[in-house]
């Protein structure tokens, strides 16, 4: 049976897009500088959450707010990974408020 070769599965959450594709352009950059085959990044669905607020307890009881957290995903897989892709790849700085989940 043949040897596969490495790869990484990289998710990136945030609830900026700009944050978020400005990080995953990032990554597929050093990526490549290192010579590992790249796909992606992916868009995945975005997921909504949303809230209603009564406004006042009181008297104004029927008049509500409205809020929403949109949650944006993308996904990055890296291939043919070597020991100098894992090392720049864990030393990349990334701008707060975006969630990094990789699986091997």
């Amino acid at each position: 049976m043949a040897k596969q070769r490495p790869h990484i599965r990289i998710i990136l959450r945030a609830f900026d897009h700009r944050i978020l594709d400005q990080s995953a352009r990032q990554i597929v950059e050093v990526a490549e500088q290192t010579g590992a085959v790249v796909a992606g990044p992916v868009p995945l669905p975005s997921k909504v959450k949303r809230f209603c607020v009564i406004r006042s307890p009181h008297i104004d009881k029927d008049s509500r707010e409205h809020f929403e957290l949109r949650i944006h995903k993308r996904l990055i897989d890296v291939r043919e990974v070597t020991s100098k892709t894992l090392e720049t790849l864990s030393r990349l700085n990334m701008p707060a408020g975006v969630d990094i989940q990789v699986k091997a």
